[in-house]
């Protein structure tokens, strides 16, 4: 009998769209349906590498709906799952009408025997609102390290000690292991596996989706490629992606339009896999940033989401280096523009990191490209690999770019000025607020981080980066930073909320043209206490 593997996922809703994703057993038919709501969609499963998934399509809903519905495989009844503490999975779609909230974080451990990484932001979300939890969330947004291919749980560790003996041992290997921690990360806890089922979920990855430090500079790349095992690696990291979470993250019409999706699902009838496909797109993607799109926007309203990938599609060569290749920045530079109350644009890594540690990362970069001579540039290329000197800060020009284009939006060039401009991050494993002090603009702009959902910063590194975060301490970096000739940066900002190094999830509160940050903890497993709140608006 064919059996769910993983989901449902409630994946992009729109007013009267809504996605569910499935992983099955074997080949099927997968139905979602609820038949006193008149809700019955279905389609066939495609096939990767012997894994088998599908993405029901589901339109005419009335906006603000909330249906609860059940899942066939074939003809058989698979969701929901017995009697459980959690009430029925709905589809759930946007009501633009009373404004917007998404909820978000990122850096989650998946719940293993180990219980060093504290209590999860995401699964006491869910029991607050199983329990009736007031302000449900219209999406949930997850920026970064979904799953860490590179620091792995007993349970991962025990499933690739049974499948093979050679390097690598300690991290993922192929797309066979990264479906494996998926099951790990999504289906373990119930009240997680619930959250997903219920909540539309929109996602971008970062390095450890991949691994540490994952496209840092050219010279980690060309390291990388000469173990043996790294193409298997970053093919499977990739496709895996492809797979579990890119997908998701699409309209029905752009999934429809996606060569690939097309591909894969054509290669996969009458009994075939699109696993080859998909494997030399993903190597293409690594190798071609150019070749795949990653970042997405989606328009809510008076709401604007853009969501950048700032990891597979950067411009790494002997003689280039940007944060986006330049088919990438062409992209964010026409969706950042005005005509909407609110601008959101998502990115894993923070565009603003404390500024000590921003003039630190262009004074890094500085030295590393040769501006105090070789031998300091293979210090700085060591120094930037060891310390992660990776974000925003470490590609000042493509920073600057960025800053041009949000000063414009900010200053009504670019259409009507929003009230608000927020960058919203995570990766650092604290949160807090930047805030743009200059230039001045008709927008508040400000850089919203939260991080980690579940991952906290051992104690030696909080210390480091409050003192980092401390204003007093921006000056010799930038010093450094002015000695290697980087100019000036075109923003001011200082950070006004936190460090909070407590595991996390915001939520970004949106009504007419008031926006409200607020910050929340696990002070249980089942609870979550406020950590902040500011109004920018």
């Amino acid at each position: 009998m064919t059996a769910l593997v993983l989901g449902p996922l409630l994946r992009h809703v729109g007013e009267h769209t809504a996605t569910i994703w499935v992983e099955t057993s074997h080949p099927c038919r997968v139905r979602v349906h609820n038949e006193e709501h008149g809700l019955d969609a279905a389609t066939r499963t495609f096939t990767v590498h012997g894994h088998h998934y599908a993405l029901v399509e589901i339109d005419g809903l009335e906006a603000g709906a909330r249906i609860p519905y059940a899942v066939d495989l074939d003809d058989t009844r698979v969701w929901p799952e017995g009697v459980t503490r959690f009430p029925p999975a709905q589809i759930r779609t946007l009501d633009l009408s009373d404004g917007l909230q998404i909820s978000f974080g990122s850096c989650r451990r998946a719940p293993d025997t180990a219980r060093a990484f504290g209590e999860d932001a995401l699964a006491a979300l869910a029991h607050q609102l199983a329990d009736g939890g007031e302000g449900w969330p219209d999406a949930l947004l997850m920026v970064g390290d979904q799953v860490y291919a590179d620091e792995l749980s007993e349970e991962m560790r025990t499933f690739i000690r049974a499948r093979r003996t050679e390097e690598p041992l300690d991290e993922l290997a192929d797309f066979e292991d990264y479906t494996h921690l998926y099951k790990l990360a999504w289906n373990e806890d119930p009240a997680v596996r619930w959250l997903l089922a219920t909540l539309p979920t929109f996602v971008i990855f970062d390095d450890h989706d991949i691994r540490d430090d994952w496209n840092t500079s050219y010279e980690w790349r060309v390291q990388m490629w000469r173990e043996p095992w790294w193409r298997n690696r970053i093919v499977g990291g990739i496709a895996s992606y492809w797979v579990y979470q890119h997908l998701g993250n699409l309209s029905p019409q752009e999934r429809a339009a996606d060569p690939m999706y097309r591909a894969v699902r054509e290669a996969s009838a009458d009994g075939g896999d699109g696993g080859k496909i998909l494997d030399e797109f993903a190597e293409r993607a690594d190798k071609q940033p150019d070749t795949a799109r990653w970042s997405y926007a989606h328009e809510w309203g008076d709401v604007r989401l853009v969501v950048v990938d700032s990891r597979c599609s950067r411009l790494l060569t002997p003689d280039r280096r940007g944060m986006l290749d330049d088919a990438e920045f062409d992209w964010l530079d026409r969706q950042l523009r005005g005509d909407v109350d609110h601008l959101l644009i998502a990115s894993s890594l923070p565009y603003l990191l404390a500024p000590a540690i921003h003039h630190g990362e262009n004074w890094n970069e500085a030295v590393a490209g040769g501006a105090w001579g070789p031998r300091m540039a293979r210090f700085g290329e060591k120094l930037r690999q060891g310390a992660d000197l990776e974000h925003w800060g470490a590609f000042d020009r493509s920073f600057r770019e960025v800053a041009r284009d949000v000063i414009e939006v900010g200053r009504g060039e670019r259409g009507r000025a929003p009230a608000s401009i927020s960058f919203l991050s995570g990766d650092v494993h604290y949160s807090y607020l930047a805030r743009v002090t200059d230039p001045g603009t008709d927008s508040v702009i400000t850089q919203v981080v939260c991080s980690p959902l579940r991952n906290p910063l051992p104690a030696p590194f909080r210390w480091a980066n409050r003192l980092a975060v401390a204003r007093p301490t921006a000056g010799l970096p930038r010093l450094l930073a002015r000695w290697a000739k980087v100019p000036k940066p075109p923003l001011r900002w200082r950070i006004t909320e936190g460090p909070w190094f407590d595991n996390a999830i915001a939520t970004v509160d949106l009504r007419g043209r008031s926006c409200r940050i607020r910050w929340e903890t696990p002070s249980s497993e089942t609870t979550l206490t406020g950590m902040g709140a500011v109004d920018l608006t």
